[in-house]
């Protein structure tokens, strides 16, 4: 008989939404052995959720301790107002992408918030609905949790219970300093990846044959939901819009170097831009929150099945932990390219113990 795991969240946990982040969370505490109940506007997304384990269908006798509102931000405030109304004994916290939007809305129509608190898990995935949803979504990412001057640490103690039992780790933050955050890593990038990916649109066939892994990184995150989208901008648009104008007067910066490459000072401002850059991204947390800066080994990996397994297996048998990982592959290459992230100190010697097993190093 499999073991279930010592969990901190007691009672039934309701979850309203059953899309991406709604089943996940249900299906991270069902592996806790949590009492879930789903419910959903779509009875059939809901019913879908509940085939594959993230929860049960509610009942009247249901009395749950923590209600967790996952709906898009354009009707949170009304899906928190009436949960908080229907279940008087039970904390409501929703896991929208804006934070400031619906407490001030619950305020302004007067709702007593004393057993609200806005939370937002930092995960998620390229595609939605319940069948991406995966019980170790939250595994290892940060979770906002939003508090205000209405709730005490007390009442929300239930929200940091499910945040550690889903394997996340709890950040406090103020709803401002959420939504202005989220604004400089999240959504600000969310607009610059659809608009450099909205110039591949004309590009020529064979300009888009040239793409690598470059700007693959930009726009990956351009294939987002439009509608979900105009919703999470629209709630921060404050935020993101300041963001954009200091980017747009960088950019600014930049084309009139590129107009006047002879120019004095043009180059300075080119190399200036890319460093500032780097410096940027060297601020960014890497494993475990840490901020370490990591170096980069291209092993070339024949594209047949079962190559890409062999070189994480031998790097294991090698003894060194593997950091990231990033794959690209040419058209109509027979090979390609793994770039595994690894410490400082253990680049020599992967590289040195890949060549004797045969591996080809790129650059080496």
């Amino acid at each position: 008989m499999t073991d279930v795991p010592q969990r901190r969240l007691q009672g039934t946990v309701r979850v309203v939404g059953s899309g991406l982040l709604g089943a996940s969370i249900g299906l991270g505490l069902r592996q806790q052995g949590v009492d879930v109940i789903l419910e959903d506007v779509s009875p059939a997304a809901r019913n879908l959720a509940i085939d594959y384990g993230a929860g049960r269908v509610g009942g009247a006798d249901d009395h749950p301790t923590l209600i967790v509102v996952c709906v898009p931000p354009d009707v949170t405030a009304d899906i928190v107002e009436r949960e908080l109304a229907a279940y008087p004994e039970a904390l409501v916290t929703d896991v929208a992408s804006v934070k400031v939007a619906p407490l001030r809305e619950l305020e302004k129509r007067g709702v007593d918030v004393s057993r609200y608190i806005g939370s937002h898990p930092m995960a998620g995935r390229e595609r939605g609905g319940p069948l991406s949803a995966r019980a170790d979504l939250f595994v290892g990412r940060p979770w906002v949790v939003a508090g205000h001057d209405g709730i005490g640490y007390r009442a929300a103690a239930a929200l940091e219970d499910l945040i550690l039992d889903l394997g996340a780790t709890p950040i406090e933050m103020t709803p401002e300093e959420h939504d202005a955050g989220v604004a400089v890593v999240s959504h600000a990038p969310q607009v610059v990846a659809s608009l450099m990916a909205a110039r591949l649109r004309d590009a020529p066939d064979t300009s888009l044959g040239l793409a690598g892994q470059g700007v693959r990184d930009v726009t990956r995150i351009a294939a987002s939901d439009p509608t979900l989208w105009v919703q999470i901008l629209g709630a921060n648009a404050g935020g993101v819009a300041e963001v954009l104008r200091a980017l747009r007067e960088d950019l600014d910066g930049v084309i009139s170097a590129l107009d006047e490459p002879e120019h004095p000072g043009a180059l300075r401002v080119l190399a200036e831009t890319i460093g500032a850059g780097n410096a940027g991204v060297s601020r960014l947390p890497g494993k475990h929150g840490q901020s370490k800066t990591y170096r980069q080994v291209i092993v070339m990996v024949d594209d047949t099945p079962g190559q890409l397994g062999r070189l994480l297996t031998e790097m294991g048998e090698i003894g060194v932990n593997l950091e990231d990982l990033r794959l690209e592959h040419s058209p109509g290459a027979q090979f390609g390219l793994a770039e595994v992230s690894v410490v400082p100190e253990h680049e020599e010697r992967l590289i040195d113990d890949l060549v004797r097993r045969g591996w080809t190093i790129a650059g080496a």
